[in-house]
């Protein structure tokens, strides 16, 4: 009797390790280059849609929402979550709630776009690791909670560099070359002014927390989320309609009945695209949003866009932000690696255990 499970144990324990090890090096290669590309075109997306909405002056709530409006109706089309099986009440009405806060994540991201540009806007998403270090000093082990406050306060220095100007060519102590002047400097943000964006990436990471409890399934997580941009874009219409009629100009409507670049590829790119191409990351390379290597892709990213763009950009001050931003999410989330193996500490960090405890670790 006791050398059969030992035989069924050891691919679990042994061969289960050192095959989740090698996947991710030869067979995933085409997957990598996907995430790259979906996260370029998705960012690309934010660059277009700060430079249009900067220049036109139309309201971003109503033009969130009239993006909103074609993805709910893609989701709706390509999951369909009325056939299969019926969804339980259980999963649909924490989903619709979640459509709430997705809502107001894309209310503040967009002011958050608006006040302090693509680069921080797209860099503070990434303050929902924040929730990795609540979930640890609430629920956690505190073994590793101060390594977690370090790595806290590293991302809020990383975030008062930004705040401060750091990442831009015309505030960076770290520019030195160049002496050309530039057409269109831009301000000192100030902390008060990130307030609003961090709040947005918390939200996103809230939103992300909710969605993996509500099923892990990927079938199922997929026509959950058909619901829960739908749910979005219901309880985002009274906003819009209010933010369109009475703090833009008269034909800002008609203008949104026009596509353009910046319309399609938010659509497109910016909600349906990363949608699935963060999907298939989390699913086959066990790549989580608010990760270090998820950061660092980004950061290659923002860099080409903001030289194409001609931004106020300073490399070496973005690259010290992003280094230390990196490394306090890497301390942030954390976990007892040494105590764990590689595929347990990632299950940990997405939060996929639900056998540990009653509220696990929150993902980040």
């Amino acid at each position: 009797m006791s050398p059969r499970p030992s035989a069924s144990a050891a691919p679990e324990g042994g061969g289960g390790a050192s095959t989740s090890r090698s996947v991710p090096t030869a067979r995933s290669t085409p997957l990598q280059v996907i995430h790259i590309l979906g996260n370029f075109a998705r960012i690309w997306s934010v660059y277009s849609l700060y430079n249009y909405l900067s220049s036109s002056g139309d309201s971003m709530v109503g033009f969130i929402f009239s993006c909103l409006v074609p993805a709910s109706v893609i989701f709706l089309a390509l999951q369909k979550p009325w056939k299969g099986r019926p969804l339980p009440n259980t999963q649909v009405v924490p989903t619709v709630i979640n459509g709430g806060i997705l809502a107001l994540y894309f209310v503040l991201w967009g002011k958050g776009l608006l006040a302090c540009g693509p680069l921080v806007a797209l860099l503070a998403e990434y303050a929902g690791a924040v929730l990795g270090v609540l979930s640890a000093a609430l629920y956690g082990r505190k073994v590793n909670i101060w390594k977690k406050i370090g790595g806290l306060a590293a991302m809020l220095v990383a975030y008062y560099l930004l705040g401060n100007g750091w990442a831009t060519r015309t505030h960076s102590p770290l520019y030195s070359f160049g002496s050309e002047s530039l057409e269109k400097g831009t301000q000192v943000i100030g902390m008060k002014e990130m307030v609003v964006p961090l709040t947005a990436g918390i939200l996103s990471a809230l939103r992300r927390v909710l969605a993996r409890r509500v099923s892990l399934k990927n079938q199922l997580k997929r026509r959950l989320h058909a619901i829960n941009v739908a749910s979005a874009t219901c309880f985002l219409f009274p906003f819009a309609m209010w933010d369109t009629i009475l703090g833009s100009a008269s034909d800002s409507i008609v203008k949104l009945q026009f596509p353009s670049w910046a319309y399609l590829s938010t659509v497109l790119f910016g909600m349906v695209l990363i949608f699935y191409v963060d999907n298939v990351a989390e699913e086959k390379l066990h790549l989580v949003f608010s990760s270090p290597r998820h950061l660092m892709v980004s950061t290659g990213c923002i860099i080409v866009l903001e030289i194409l763009y001609k931004m106020d950009f300073s490399l070496l001050g973005f690259l010290l932000c992003s280094v230390i931003l990196g490394f306090g999410i890497f301390e942030a989330t954390s976990l007892e690696r040494s105590k764990k193996s590689p595929l347990e500490a990632h299950e940990l960090s997405n939060g996929s255990f639900h056998n540990q405890l009653p509220i696990s670790a929150l993902p980040s």
